[in-house]
Order: structure tokens, then C-alpha cells, then sequence
């Protein structure tokens, strides 16, 4: 069996049909997708429609909880000293992505669970406990037997980070899926994660690919001019750069 996840497209429709033709290509049985699918784009209602319209089971993001249940992204901020500069900054992009979604697109957000299970795969957005924090490609082994050790499964997979990669830990196999848009590690292209299965059922025989696939930046970059999404320099920025940035 071949499972697809992915995730992170943030209203990206560029890059999410490019990502689409793709899997044309790759044909996996199963696809989910891992959430934040909306907020910071240009196209945030395009590309929830479109997802409904494919049936994907999937996951809450933070930036769809956020879009939901404002409140959340304040929380967040109280107890992370660096977001206080951005606060203002995403709270003026939430404000406009809710009014482009409307209000029933937001109350299917609302109902997306927190996690989904196609054994031998578990699959969050940022970790089993949080929408919110997630550790990093440099975590120790140690640290990611601490964040998915809750999780039974032999394949633990989390997005949230933008930085995809795989690790083997003594307990499960922890796959990052990377991100469709706002890439943070250098590879501006989207990104989405491949598994594949055998049906022996150990750890062993799962083997866990990313692909990387070109779309039209100037053209996305040119759909989010058009819709006065405040900030929409900042997201352009980091679109170009691969790299998080200041607004």
C-alpha cells in the first residue's frame, strides 16, 4: 500500500494543483492531508473547497484552529516571548483569510480531528499533544521518543514545521511531511510525503520518500498581490526564499 500526506498548503492553489498533478503520477491508494490548509494565501477558500471536493481524511492545523477559535493564537502567544511581534501581524491575515473563507467553510475547519490512524501510520499536525509545538529536524531521538511515544503505532507523522525529514528511533519510524507553500528549509518547490508499505508489518519494510514539485511561483505570487491580503510581502518573502522572515 502507498499513503500520500499532504500538507501545510496554506491557500496556496498553485501549488496545490501542481502538487495534484503529481500525485497523478505517484498513485497512492490512500491520501490524507495533515491541515493548515488556508490561512496566508491567496486562494484560502479555492483550496478548501478543493479538498472537500476530493474527500481527503485529515487533520486540524494551528493556523486552522486559529481561524476558528482566534483565541488560540493568543494563548500560543503568552507562552512563546517570540511571537509577540507577530501577534498583531497574523492576527490582521486571520481576519481577512475568515472573511474569504466565510462562515461554513470555518465550521468545517471546526470538526477536523486532531489525529488519524491508517495502521501502521499515526498522523498530527504538530505533535499528539499539541496543535502548536512540534520538534525540529535537529531533535535528538530522545525528544522525539517524548513527543510520539503516546502514539502505539510503528509510523508516527507530523507536519506544522516546514521542514521535512525522516528518522528511525528505536520505537517507530517519525516522518515530517514538509509543506505544499512557505517551505523553511531553502527548497522553495512544494512538498508532499510518500509512504510506502509492505505487508509483512515490521517497522523494516516502511519506507518514506518526499516529493518535490515545481509550480508557477510568479503566478501565485501575483494571485496573492491581488487579494490585498495585508502583509502579503511578508508571505511573498518567505515564498521566494524558502526561509522563515521578519514581517
Amino acid at each position: 500500500m502507498r499513503i500520500a500526506i499532504v500538507s501545510d498548503i496554506h491557500g496556496n492553489l498553485t501549488a496545490f494543483k501542481a502538487v495534484l498533478a503529481d500525485l497523478k503520477l505517484t498513485s497512492p491508494d490512500v491520501i490524507f492531508h495533515g491541515g493548515d490548509l488556508a490561512d496566508a494565501g491567496s486562494s484560502p477558500a479555492e483550496v478548501v473547497d478543493l479538498v472537500r471536493e476530493l474527500e481527503w481524511p485529515g487533520v486540524v492545523g494551528n493556523t486552522d484552529e486559529m481561524l476558528y477559535r482566534p483565541e488560540a493564537l493568543q494563548e500560543f502567544a503568552r507562552q512563546s516571548s517570540g511571537m509577540q511581534a507577530l501577534l498583531p501581524v497574523i492576527e490582521e491575515m486571520a481576519e481577512v483569510t475568515r472573511g474569504l473563507l466565510g462562515e461554513e467553510r470555518i465550521v468545517w475547519l471546526s470538526q477536523l480531528p486532531r489525529i488519524q490512524i491508517h495502521e501502521p501510520m499515526a498522523l498530527v499536525h504538530a505533535s499528539p499533544e499539541s496543535l502548536w509545538r512540534a520538534p525540529g529536524p535537529e531533535a535528538s531521538d530522545a525528544e522525539l521518543e517524548s513527543v510520539f511515544g503516546a502514539l502505539s503505532e510503528a509510523i508516527a507523522v507530523y507536519a506544522h514545521i516546514h521542514r521535512p525529514f525522516i528518522r528511525r528511533i528505536a520505537s517507530r519510524l517519525v516522518v515530517n511531511t514538509g509543506s505544499v507553500s512557505l517551505s523553511y528549509d531553502g527548497d522553495w518547490r512544494a512538498a508532499y510525503l510518500l509512504l510506502d508499505l509492505t505487508d509483512s508489518g515490521t517497522d523494516s519494510d516502511y519506507a518514506a520518500t518526499h516529493r518535490r514539485v515545481e509550480y508557477d511561483l510568479d503566478t501565485e505570487l501575483r494571485a496573492l498581490a491581488s487579494v490585498h491580503l495585508p502583509h502579503a510581502d511578508w508571505v511573498a518573502r518567505i515564498l521566494k526564499s524558502a526561509r522563515p522572515q521578519m514581517p
